[in-house]
């Protein structure tokens, strides 16, 4: 049997240009789709969180300044019973969403829990979210805690969370023994942050009375520290900071500057040291090309579209200003054929002429 026969390989220099789609999330820039994790000590808040955020995405509303995509929600309360949960729903909310689901009793990942998470994503189709409250509920009674029996159990549910296109969050517990790094707060070994794509560890906040603070680390997310207060009346946590509007999740100036110059010029065909001086700013052509791969998408919202161009052993690149298209096509994110044929025929329709090069040139293969 060939153990390889399902590896892809491609080259650096087309990946670079390649247009994937970009990361999915239910909770935009902040909770990811796939399998996440949500730490916390006993008693800090972590359910009331998870029920505020489960009506939250039912029902399509921002989570602090976070755009939330809306869909259904399941939401496994393995620790409470119905009437718990209908008293804490009277208190987070006064109008409970459709498609906000509950699940009580007991279920373990030996026992078929992913099977009746695909077999409820089947008949609930429009299924986002999925928490488990708590991680510790679902597993083996008998694993010890080691680096191979953590990863061996969260497997399962990263599949899973990949393959039904849904974000699954786990409730999980933190470590007594204290730790500066939150990551290592997790109870279990590495493993477990190894093996999900998001963490949140939710701690008590000392400075301020009934406050916390919510660390955010994943693989598409930026590291992100925010602070939250309880709201007494409806328990839920309220941001006490604008920390969550930081500067590293603005679109940087270069980035800016290159959106605000393709609004005046709408068309650029060129090298990217001559994109690079028209930007401004100082920034490397090196620099641009790379921030405007990584921006790409957040660039194509604003209507900004590009490719990268091969003639004669030289590089350079096609950008046009299509606001029409990018409103047309609504989600950037989309990789549909449409989408991508769309870009492909107005970008390519613009003649690429840089300095010393006189031959049309022609698309990367």
């Amino acid at each position: 049997m060939n153990n390889h026969q399902n590896l892809t390989v491609i080259d650096g220099e087309t990946l670079m240009d390649k247009r994937l789609p970009p990361a999915k999330f239910c909770v935009e820039s902040l909770i990811p789709q796939g399998l996440c994790i949500l730490g916390g000590a006993p008693k800090v808040g972590k359910s009331w969180f998870v029920l505020d955020l489960c009506v939250h995405i039912a029902r399509g509303e921002a989570l602090w300044e976070f755009p939330v995509t809306k869909g259904e929600v399941l939401y496994f309360c393995l620790e409470d019973s119905e009437r718990r949960i209908q008293e804490r729903l009277n208190i987070v909310t006064d109008d409970v969403p459709p498609g906000l689901y509950f699940a009580t009793g007991n279920t373990s990942i030996e026992s078929g829990l992913c099977d009746f998470i695909r077999k409820f994503k089947q008949e609930h189709p429009d299924v986002t979210f999925v928490a488990i409250d708590t991680f510790q509920l679902i597993r083996a009674q008998s694993s010890e805690i080691s680096y191979s029996n953590d990863y061996a159990e969260l497997q399962p549910l990263r599949l899973l969370a990949a393959e039904l296109d849904i974000t699954l969050l786990l409730v999980h517990h933190l470590r007594k023994t204290g730790d500066k790094d939150p990551v290592n707060k997790l109870s279990g070994s590495t493993a477990i942050a190894g093996a999900v794509d998001a963490i949140f560890v939710l701690e008590k906040f000392e400075r301020i009375e009934k406050a916390a603070s919510l660390y955010a680390s994943g693989r598409d997310i930026r590291d992100l520290t925010v602070y939250l207060k309880m709201n007494p009346d409806n328990c839920r946590w309220e941001l006490i900071t604008d920390s969550i509007i930081a500067p590293e999740f603005k679109l940087p100036q270069e980035v800016l500057g290159l959106y605000s110059f393709m609004k005046e010029t709408k068309t650029f065909s060129g090298t990217n040291t001559e994109l690079a001086k028209y930007v401004g700013s100082g920034i490397s052509p090196k620099g641009l090309k790379q921030m405007m791969n990584r921006y790409r998408y957040e660039l194509e919202k604003l209507g900004v579209y590009f490719q990268s161009r091969r003639s004669n052993g030289q590089k350079f690149v096609v950008v046009k200003y299509l606001p029409d298209l990018a409103e047309s096509d609504g989600d950037p994110s989309a990789s549909s054929d449409s989408t991508s044929s769309a870009v492909e025929k107005s970008v390519s329709s613009v003649p690429c002429v840089p300095e010393n090069v006189e031959e049309e040139c022609e698309d990367e293969e």
